[in-house]
């Protein structure tokens, strides 16, 4: 039967309905990138990564065929988009135990597609199964399509499939790409395009370190990815994927598949419960005209590894953003004016400059130049840490990284590799990348979706993931990784470790203070397995305590309330612990219509509080 359309209207009404309450909070009156990038920020900061091989049974939630050929009672046929014939019946179908590697026809068997090609981020998790681009097709077709991008055929044709999808040269107007392509059937153009601009919003900030513009000649370059953050793809190819999305409106199909998603992994694809999104953030014109420079750069904080810059903001009204070079070369970009440049060398002289950019991607000239000798040393580590590594019975496995180098670290360039054994050799599976941010004097706790800690639950992590890193056994060497440098490392490379790593918790000793590429279990303190007091909080020994003079607290002692006083608009996060770590306190936008925090349940005693990473001693009364 032919597939239910609705209309924009309805669907516009209708995402209130099927999103959770204030999930979407905090993007009304946005257009534009500043819309994208909100929604970046709500749908990543709370996933469920499941393991690759999992999909094949999720499937079974999320791609049911109910809409077609079949009705609400079919419990095993899946929907493939590639061979589905929306007006008949369909030339073959199929159940997830029909999953093959490879076919040399059309009908044996299915596989999972990646609607963006792994090649593009290099099979690496989370994006090698997130469920909203991974999608079962034919194995054939799948196989055919190769990592040619989606798009619109031309006169040459050198595949046509049973659902008259085809390959051919592209055709896409206005676009330097003249290689294969794959078009989809009308029906599905939209589904495409909106798993596609899903893609662009859910990995922004990641989007620059993907596989892009490697071919020297436009003309062959498979992939649409353009290297930005903000606009993600090539201007011609996101002109055709709107035309799509606007030609072929959300069916009930998405959306059911939107929330069956969503119940595995907790996060949704924003255009599916509000289509209008899409036009309102691509549909800009920008200008022809270069922002204004950023004025006033100055060093705020200067220090052995790192150097914190600020600047004046651009006089321009459609700036997106700054890029930072360091000795002129770019070494990173932000929305904001403030920014802390990290893995730097002691004792160098750096010089530093701040280019201007907007919607239309035009650079303004150089800010002027901020020059700095980092310091011989300092107090603080030099890098992020592993501090806690539980491994527990079944799927108890988890990880606690901590900051503790004095500024807010950006996760996007970290990950974490795990080595597996392959009968006498070793190998690295696909890593887990990390992303977001993790303020100074902050952990961030990596959990396995299915452990069960009587202390720490899925809801506080930080980031959950079935990833192979979080299926570590005891007898697996571990690396966190800064692109591919290895930062920290638990366990000896090529060896087994069982009688270290097997069935204990281990916490990194309150007197180390650096990360180590070598593994020594004299910095570690061993408890028995499934031990996870204090995960994710920071005892008095580990943290730093607040040296800068823009947060004042009082009273202190306190008795019923305390109070902060400078720019406390300005705080996101706060905490409150005791010198043991244990929480008792925690919101975000602590200051919004306040300037105070009641601590008269607290039991008198000495307390630790937290505001964005800065920590202030307190005595409760």
């Amino acid at each position: 039967m032919k597939k239910l359309l609705l209309s924009f209207i309805l669907i516009s009404s209708y995402y209130s309905g099927q999103a959770p309450a204030g999930y979407y909070d905090g993007t009304t009156g946005l257009t534009g990138y500043a819309l994208k990038s909100k929604l970046h920020d709500i749908i990543s900061a709370k996933n469920i990564n499941w393991n690759y091989s999992d999909l094949t049974n999720y499937y079974n939630q999320t791609d049911l065929d109910k809409y077609y050929d079949h009705d609400a009672t079919n419990t095993t046929l899946l929907l493939d988009m590639y061979s589905e014939i929306p007006t008949a019946a369909d030339a073959y179908e199929y159940t997830t135990a029909n999953i093959i590697g490879s076919a040399n026809a059309e009908g044996l068997g299915w596989n999972r597609e990646h609607m963006m090609p792994q090649s593009t981020f290099y099979s690496n998790y989370p994006m090698y199964s997130d469920l909203f681009f991974v999608v079962p097709t034919d194995a054939r077709i799948n196989q055919l399509r190769s990592n040619y991008p989606y798009g619109i055929v031309g006169s040459t044709i050198y595949y046509t499939f049973t659902n008259s999808s085809r390959i051919g040269n592209s055709a896409i107007p206005g676009s330097t790409y003249t290689g294969r392509v794959y078009e989809p059937i009308n029906e599905f153009k939209g589904d495409i395009a909106r798993s596609l601009l899903y893609f662009a919003v859910r990995y922004e900030g990641k989007l620059g370190t993907f596989n892009f513009n490697n071919n020297v000649n436009p003309a062959s370059d498979t992939n649409p990815l353009d290297g930005t953050e903000e606009r993600s793809f090539d201007p011609a190819y996101i002109a055709m994927l709107l035309q799509w999305h606007n030609m072929d409106p959300v069916s009930q199909k998405e959306i059911d598949r939107n929330n069956a998603v969503y119940n595995l992994q907790k996060n949704r694809n924003p255009f599916i419960d509000n289509p209008t999104w899409i036009n309102a953030i691509w549909g800009q014109t920008p200008d022809s005209a270069a922002p204004q420079s950023a004025t006033n750069l100055t060093v705020t904080q200067n220090s052995a590894y790192f150097t914190t810059l600020s600047w004046t903001p651009s006089s321009s009204t459609d700036v997106i953003g700054y890029k930072i070079y360091q000795n002129g070369t770019l070494v990173a970009s932000t929305k904001g004016n403030s920014i802390s440049i990290d893995h730097l060398t002691p004792s160098t002289t750096y010089n530093f400059t701040v280019k201007t950019y907007d919607s239309g991607y035009l650079l303004s000239s150089d800010s002027n130049t901020a020059s700095i000798t980092t310091l011989a040393s300092d107090i603080y580590a030099k890098d992020i840490m592993v501090t806690k590594y539980l491994e527990g019975s079944s799927n108890n496995k988890a990880l606690e990284i901590t900051n503790k180098t004095g500024h807010t670290v950006n996760l996007s360039d970290y990950r974490l590799s795990i080595q597996f054994p392959s009968g006498s050799n070793y190998y690295f599976p696909d890593p887990y990348e990390l992303e977001g941010v993790i303020q100074n004097n902050e952990t961030a706790v990596i959990l396995n979706p299915n452990a069960n800690f009587s202390c720490f639950t899925i809801n506080q992590a930080k980031f959950v993931t079935a990833a192979p890193q979080m299926t570590f056994t005891g007898s697996n060497y571990l690396e966190l990784r800064y692109k591919n440098t290895t930062v920290d490392a638990i366990g000896v490379s090529s060896t087994s470790n069982s009688s270290v790593l097997a069935n204990v918790s281990l916490y990194r000793k309150a007197n180390i203070n650096q990360p180590t590429t070598t593994f020594n279990v004299n910095e570690w303190d061993s408890y028995a397995s499934d031990y996870c007091q204090n995960l994710g909080t920071l005892s008095a020994s580990d943290v730093v305590l607040a040296k800068n003079n823009q947060l004042k607290i009082y009273p202190n002692p306190v008795h019923d309330n305390i109070f902060v006083n400078g720019k406390v608009e300005n705080v996101k996060n706060t905490q409150i612990s005791d010198l043991s770590g244990k929480l008792f306190y925690s919101e975000k936008n602590p200051f919004k219509n306040k300037n105070g925090i009641s601590v008269q349940n607290l039991p008198a005693g000495i307390y630790l509080l937290q505001l964005d990473g800065e920590v202030y001693k307190f005595i409760k009364k």
